[in-house]
């Protein structure tokens, strides 16, 4: 189901070329706000039950929400059916920019593309047949900025937060248990502890979770050592999740 209808006007509305915060930092697409943290809209609906690796970040930053926007705002003018809008902005925004190119490396370094059968992680986001295979979200599935800069799950916690983890539980869970079949990747400190306290509520079993993937974010300055650390660990998991 697509909320694009109640912002269809609006983002129509927008000028051609590339957004700017001015620009979606509005009233238009605010969700909600608690003076200090604000979320807004974008087309994320989509959800692909039928994948067999689900990737969790913490939350789409200005750039994803910029892309995301874009792609409805096109899409709306080229006469894209309503139920399509979602993926299409999904799939181009989802861990845009360097953190995909990060993202990737790491995936082939836990030899997820063989488990899988495809070539490389990267035609999990550019091939038009295996991209059926990969389901992108966040724990928080719209956009958070804190003081107007992108949230990065700490300063709250998601855990410590009433109106962040009320995204977690009344979206995101509900996500991860429509996937039913996906091995689930989260991606950083934050998102796994958001995962774990899923576990420990026995919502899902800890071996579906490929814990200890470092956040592909380039100001992750720890990624290197976080993702070698925990490497060989996390491809024996992948090998014995989809050898079962």
């Amino acid at each position: 189901m697509t909320s694009i209808g109640k912002y269809k006007s609006f983002i129509q509305s927008l000028p051609p070329g590339r957004l700017t915060k001015e620009q979606l930092h509005v009233k238009e697409l605010l969700l909600e706000s608690d003076g200090v943290l604000s979320v807004y809209y974008v087309p994320y609906e989509y959800v692909n039950e039928q994948a067999k690796v689900m990737i969790i970040g913490i939350t789409p930053g200005f750039t994803q929400m910029e892309i995301a926007i874009r792609s409805a705002r096109d899409d709306l003018r080229s006469g894209v059916p309503d139920s399509q809008i979602d993926e299409n902005a999904k799939r181009l925004a989802s861990f845009a920019g360097p953190m995909r190119a990060n993202l990737i490396e790491m995936l082939d370094q836990i030899d997820l593309p063989g488990a899988i059968g495809i070539g490389s992680s990267a035609l999990l986001f550019a091939d038009e047949d295996e991209k059926a295979l990969l389901h992108t979200t966040s724990v928080i599935r719209y956009p958070v900025f804190k003081n107007g800069r992108n949230y990065t799950g700490h300063s709250p916690a998601i855990l410590r937060s009433a109106m962040l983890y009320k995204y977690a539980a009344t979206i995101l869970l509900p996500e991860v248990l429509a996937v039913k079949e996906a091995l689930i990747i989260p991606l950083g400190k934050s998102v796994s502890e958001v995962m774990r306290a899923f576990v420990e509520q026995g919502f899902m079993d800890a071996d579906r979770c490929l814990f200890d993937m470092p956040h592909p974010s380039g100001a992750n300055g720890h990624r290197a050592k976080q993702f070698e650390n925990g490497r060989i660990r996390m491809k024996e998991q992948v090998r014995s999740w989809f050898g079962r």
